[in-house]
C-alpha cells in the first residue's frame, strides 16, 4: 500500500495544469484526465456558470 500524498491535475479553466495534492488511499482512485475531459465535453453547456472540482 502506498502512503503519503498523491496528485491530480486540473485539466481546464483558469487553473489548468496545476497539481493538487490528495491523500494516497487504496479506496481513492482519481479519474484519468482523458475520462474527465470526455465527461465535461459531453456535459458542455449544461454546466454553464458552475464550478466543478
Amino acid at each position: 500500500m502506498k502512503s503519503g500524498k498523491g496528485r491530480i491535475r486540473i485539466i481546464g479553466g483558469n487553473y489548468r495544469r496545476r497539481l493538487l495534492e490528495v491523500a494516497a488511499r487504496p479506496d481513492l482512485r482519481p479519474t484519468p484526465d482523458r475520462v474527465r475531459e470526455t465527461l465535461f465535453n459531453w456535459l458542455g453547456q449544461e454546466l454553464g456558470g458552475l464550478r466543478c472540482l
